[in-house]
């Protein structure tokens, strides 16, 4: 199983649009069509799709909020590729991506308090939660990057 981060073109924005994640999830994941029309309309944001080996299985987008720092506003795995460790291994070749931007100091994501495996997962990757969003609606969590990376 091959898992990478590719680039969404006009070859394949209609596949990560018809993705979707397994229904008691769709309370916490925006639409990907929602995602790629507000991305073209803004600066500063990333848009991946994660491929499994040459299937298109799920969909990533990260803001630069500011110079130092990244936030990760979506990510998700379509429902036929979810439990196979997929969204472990993009996740982090998302962080790693990430983590090359210059001056890069915080790596910020969301998530619903009532989303189970959220805070665990990705407190396994080193987010820490820092408070609830501004809206009171998401938990936020942070990585602290090393000085040497600014």
């Amino acid at each position: 199983m091959n898992i990478s981060l590719r680039e969404i073109t006009r070859h394949n924005y209609e596949a990560i649009c018809d993705m979707d994640v397994s229904a008691a999830q769709q309370e916490y994941v925006a639409c990907n069509m929602w995602s790629l029309v507000e991305a073209h309309y803004n600066e500063g944001y990333t848009c991946k799709a994660i491929y499994c080996d040459d299937q298109p299985a799920g969909f990533f987008m990260w803001v630069q909020e500011n110079p130092t720092k990244v936030s990760i506003w979506r990510f998700m795995v379509h429902e036929t590729f979810q439990q196979r460790g997929i969204g472990r291994i993009a996740l982090q070749q998302a962080i790693d991506h990430i983590k090359t931007l210059p001056g890069l100091t915080t790596i910020e994501i969301c998530y619903h308090l009532e989303n189970p495996v959220a805070g665990a997962f990705y407190a396994s990757f080193g987010f820490i939660e820092t408070g609830m969003s501004d809206d009171g609606d998401d938990m936020l969590a942070a990585i602290t990057l090393p000085a040497e990376n600014s």
